[in-house]
């Protein structure tokens, strides 16, 4: 490791999470040179897909560690038969690959693009996002897709399981919806794929409560409320969830469908979730010259004084050096660090780029020892397998208090994976719920959907670092084709 020690580095990151990979990659044909540490023994750090047994150190480190973690109060539990013991049903630890963070993939996602230019996509696999469904309260004379429902409830209700209608096709397909709610729901379709419309709505009305939007707005009864919630893939309230929020994500979730293929808009990626996407960018990136080393997290860092008689001015690049600690002993000279809070967490706040505070969500993976088949069909006709679906839990049809308003408690989402994502063996599902500086990347926020911000701020970060000196090489994230690499075989990588 002595030539970590004996090289003056460029850029340092720390982390190897989906944001810190992406820049990695963006440097790669900058000409600089990339210092990659993760204190892990694994690539993904929060984005990681872990085996169980990994799962289970996993848990164990996050509850013992003093430090702060993206994850808190973590838990796992394994299912026993009557006897005690493991169920026979469980496959072995590394048939799974558990996702920390499932992230739906939109084709309106400016992640895409840049996957595609960066030539990356020729090293990964990605599986359609199928149905959305969602278990609410139906009258009795109103039948969902299980018939005359689940559970008959005291005050005339039933509960059932029924496809949520997204597109415009699916709409008028849904004989559950009458005439009249038909056309007001058709007119919020259209005002969320109208760009100029749904801009001018935000506007108007971006601090209103969207069920409320929608009730004065465009009559829609209360009954479709929750469907429409469930697409926004809004973590709040109803009662909380504004239009600023759910006209946008409904919108990229309208205007995604049909792009990859009919009937669906979103993709998950193979193997792994946001893991293997990050894992594929550190290799081209070390690919591009990086140097990546695990298990070599930051333990403190020397800033230097800005002074021309700095001791850390660095003769041969003529520009200010941080003195970072690594462990293990290792001590580097870096003029840029960047990571994210939870990997930079010896930067003092003064240090520290002002960082977005984002609630707290409760997560459950749980594997199943059922395929649920029924759930998988087909979104459309010539659409391929799905491989995840979306499934909708509106509180007021899972027991909740009555003194609770359904309102003021969240929808529960469950992003199911089937076998076919290989995260679990087959037969089986996983369900999921001039300077030198320190920049801080923003930790993923715990939305659904990947939030277009995280390549957003990879960009800047990039900008910030390779215009300085105005030696930028090349446009972000568009790569030219390796003497000896991108040949036709790799064109037929998915």
């Amino acid at each position: 490791m002595e030539s970590l020690n004996d090289t003056v580095w460029d850029v340092l990151i720390s982390g190897t999470g989906l944001p810190q990979s992406l820049l990695a990659l963006a440097l790669s044909r900058s000409g600089k040179k990339v210092l990659h540490v993760d204190q892990n023994d694994y690539y993904g750090g929060a984005e990681a897909a872990l085996s169980l047994q990994e799962a289970t150190d996993w848990v164990e480190k996050v509850n013992l560690s003093s430090k702060p973690t993206p994850c808190s109060a973590a838990s796992i539990t394994h299912h026993q038969n009557h006897e005690g013991s493991p169920d026979p049903r469980l496959g072995f630890s590394r048939a799974y690959s558990i996702s920390l963070s499932p992230h739906l993939i939109y084709a309106r996602s400016n992640l895409v693009p840049a996957l595609v230019s960066s030539k990356v996509y020729r090293q990964l696999e990605f599986l359609a996002v199928g149905s959305w469904w969602i278990y609410d309260i139906e009258e009795n004379d109103s039948q969902g897709v299980l018939g005359d429902g689940l559970n008959q409830e005291p005050s005339g209700q039933t509960t059932s399981l029924r496809k949520i209608p997204g597109s415009r096709e699916d709409v008028f397909a849904d004989k559950t919806i009458d005439l009249r709610s038909t056309r007001s729901l058709m007119k919020v379709l259209k005002l969320a794929t109208d760009t100029d419309a749904y801009l001018t709505a935000v506007r108007e009305f971006g601090d209103q409560p969207f069920p409320s939007f929608l009730a004065s707005e465009y009559k829609i009864g209360s009954k479709l409320h929750a469907p429409l919630q469930a697409l926004t893939l809004s973590l709040a309230p109803p009662s909380k969830t504004i239009v600023a929020h759910a006209i946008p994500q409904l919108h990229k979730h309208l205007t995604s469908i049909g792009i990859f293929g009919p009937g669906f808009g979103a993709v998950v990626p193979k193997w792994g979730g946001l893991a293997e996407i990050a894992q594929v960018a550190c290799r081209a990136g070390a690919v591009g010259g990086g140097v990546y080393v695990l298990n070599k997290g930051i333990e403190s860092i020397d800033r230097p004084t800005q002074t021309p008689a700095s001791p850390t001015i660095v003769e041969e690049t003529g520009h200010l050096m941080s003195t970072v600690k690594l462990q293990g002993g290792n001590q580097v000279k870096a003029r840029w660090i960047v990571g994210t809070p939870s990997t930079l967490r010896h930067c003092s706040d003064k240090d520290s780029e002002q960082q977005t505070v984002f609630a707290e969500v409760t997560h459950v993976t749980a594997i199943v020892s059922s395929s649920l088949t029924s759930l998988f069909p087909p979104p459309s006709e010539g659409s391929p397998p799905p491989g995840s679906i979306v499934v909708v839990l509106h509180p007021g049809a899972i027991g909740l208090p009555k003194s609770l308003d359904p309102a003021d408690i969240p929808l529960v989402y469950l992003i199911i994976h089937s076998s076919d994502t290989g995260e679990c063996p087959e037969g089986q599902n996983v369900e999921r719920n001039q300077h030198c500086g320190i920049i801080q990347l923003q930790d993923l926020s715990p939305s659904l959907a990947l939030d277009d911000n995280v390549l957003k701020d990879v960009r800047a970060v990039w900008e910030r670092i390779t215009l300085d000196d105005g030696d930028a090489t090349g446009a972000f994230m568009q790569f030219e084709d390796r003497v000896g690499f991108g040949g036709e075989d790799d064109e037929d990588v998915s």
